[in-house]
């Protein structure tokens, strides 16, 4: 680190190094569901923050599991994952937030999970799997599998055939949310 560089401090979620209210505003993006304590670390960014902005995943709602083709045909394990993780409302409810859905548009070029929606052929590149935590956590035999059988139903028309519900959609409701505090 060169003297210009910002000073760097080692914390948790959890346990934020920082004095209460220190910062106009604190966010977090798709990271809440790798903190240990979910609750503990969304309390600890209302302290040391003003305001408060996270990016998560509405779990409570199941219905976004059958409306993304990805967990719904080809990755259900992604289901195991959500077992025993705070609600949207919950998470809301501990930092005093409003919850607001987020569309995701067909084009969208962040590379979070749910990203290519309406690109499925993303999700056969290495590349754009390893930017996504899921595809790590539920292992390299679901995701050979999931990246074997898409690939099939692609070339076969399957895939097209069973979501073509989706062409004409300029944007998804996959469950994405963010909370405002």
């Amino acid at each position: 680190m060169g003297p210009d560089a910002a000073p760097c401090l080692v914390g948790s979620a959890e346990s934020l190094p920082f004095d209460d209210q220190s910062f106009d505003a604190a966010m977090a993006v798709s990271s809440v569901h790798h903190w240990q304590d979910p609750m503990a670390g969304l309390r600890e960014m209302r302290r040391v923050a003003r305001r408060v902005v996270v990016f998560t995943h509405d779990t409570s709602d199941a219905g976004w599991r059958h409306r993304f083709w990805l967990t719904r045909d080809y990755l259900p394990e992604v289901a195991d994952l959500l077992v025993g993780r705070p609600s949207v409302t919950e998470q809301a409810d501990v930092i005093g937030a409003r919850t607001e859905p987020v569309l995701i548009p067909w084009d969208c070029a962040d590379g979070f999970f749910e990203a290519h929606w309406r690109r499925p052929r993303a999700y056969l590149d290495e590349n754009v799997r390893r930017g996504v935590s899921v595809w790590a956590r539920v292992g390299p035999e679901a995701e050979r599998r999931a990246v074997h059988s898409l690939r099939d139903d692609l070339a076969s028309g399957r895939w097209a055939e069973r979501n073509r519900d989706l062409v004409d959609l300029d944007a998804a409701e996959l469950g994405l949310r963010l909370l405002i505090a």
